[in-house]
């Protein structure tokens, strides 16, 4: 058993409209938010700017912490306990990335162990059950009672 120190960011247009990413690894597809694993030596901040740059190459700045996993979570792909930290995040550089319309559009994707592709929602209609994992689901709901 170890821990898994997880970072992920909330980025939210001028439009009012929420990316997130539709995944496919281990057979597994999944709806999250952007971001991914601390790597060891690495703080917060910079893991999180390190994933959107690697995901999405798209250079963020934080706005403001959101929530912190606060119950236990299981890993659903290893034995590991998850500990993820949530961000609010706005883009320093432009949205140049493919933006799918439709859930799991990997269709011009090369077929590989883990596909991604990201989609933008109007904040308005995400809901928590559109998210896979209880964290963004408990992320989602705070960020819209304090924000939205």
């Amino acid at each position: 058993m170890y821990f898994n120190v997880r970072v992920y960011g909330l980025l939210i247009t001028n439009t009012k409209e929420v990316l997130i990413s539709d995944e496919k690894a281990l057979n597994v597809s999944f709806t999250k938010f952007p971001g991914g694993g601390l790597e060891y030596g690495e703080g917060l901040v910079d893991a999180l700017k390190r994933e959107f740059m690697e995901e999405c190459q798209l250079e963020i700045d934080i706005v403001r912490h959101i929530y912190t996993t606060d119950f236990y979570e299981k890993s659903s792909f290893n034995e590991s306990q998850i500990i993820s930290i949530y961000y609010q995040v706005q883009a320093k550089s432009p949205i140049l990335f493919d933006i799918k319309t439709s859930p799991f559009d990997f269709s011009r994707e090369k077929q590989q162990d883990k596909m991604e592709v990201f989609r933008f929602i109007p904040a308005a209609n995400l809901q928590e059950t559109d998210l896979t994992f209880k964290t963004d689901r408990m992320a989602w709901q705070q960020f819209r009672e304090l924000i939205l």
